[in-house]
């Protein structure tokens, strides 16, 4: 991030105000990404969805196998776990976050797609797990390699991985099935890029994934 940040401020004005410049906008673009955790509003959404999944489903069924072989594949020691799922509905995220803190797993960070929300509905979603896009790489996702917000997110990604807190990955969209979308292209490039930089030494994939009868 400084090494893009200083190649950027060649000939500007003084270093200690184009430092403060800088500063100001990678944490713009880190706000944009993500928030800090609200343990709150996790508690409140668990609760929120409890009674919405009685309303909506005559039963929820979990998968002993699978949950078996996630809680195996957490018990490794030092490896990142990166969720790959498909995307059925827009409850997808909460119902597998809420699914794998309810197993002792924590909170995964889950990546959403490149669909519009209103600010309070982001802001929500950032405080419950959600990680976004940069605005300026969902509108330009092909050339953000040398741009500050590619390097700060790819920073960003990093250390998520590095600090061992679960990714949740979501390969299409719910509108599109089948088809690996534009931001799950991104999002694996840059967990490949981390192992590739050394930031990690492995990474563990593991697919999970919800099915309907009927998709709400």
């Amino acid at each position: 991030v400084r090494d893009v940040a200083t190649g950027r401020s060649c000939g500007s004005r003084g270093d200690s105000e184009s430092h403060r410049q800088w500063k100001e906008k990678v944490l713009k673009i880190l706000a944009e990404i993500q928030a800090p955790l609200s343990l709150l509003m996790l508690r409140l959404c668990n609760w929120v969805l409890l009674k919405l999944l009685n309303h909506l489903f005559f039963s929820v069924q979990l998968h002993q196998g699978q949950l078996e072989m996630v809680l195996r594949a957490a018990r490794m020691p030092n490896v990142p776990l990166v969720f790959l799922s498909m995307h059925k509905s827009q409850l997808d995220g909460l119902l597998l976050s809420f699914l794998l803190f309810s197993q002792g797993l924590g909170v995964p960070r889950v990546t959403v797609g490149s669909q519009l929300y209103s600010p309070r509905l982001r802001a929500l979603l950032s405080r419950l797990g959600g990680i976004f896009l940069p605005s300026r790489m969902e509108q330009m996702p092909s050339d953000w390699d040398e741009e500050l917000p590619g390097a700060v997110l790819a920073t960003y990604v990093k250390e998520v991985l590095r600090s061992r807190q679960p990714l949740l990955i979501f390969l299409e969209e719910p509108s599109v099935t089948l088809c690996l979308s534009a931001p799950a292209r991104e999002w694996l490039a840059l967990v490949y890029q981390a192992m590739r930089d050394g930031a990690v030494p492995d990474v563990l994939l593991v697919p999970v994934g919800i099915a309907y009868d009927v998709a709400p």
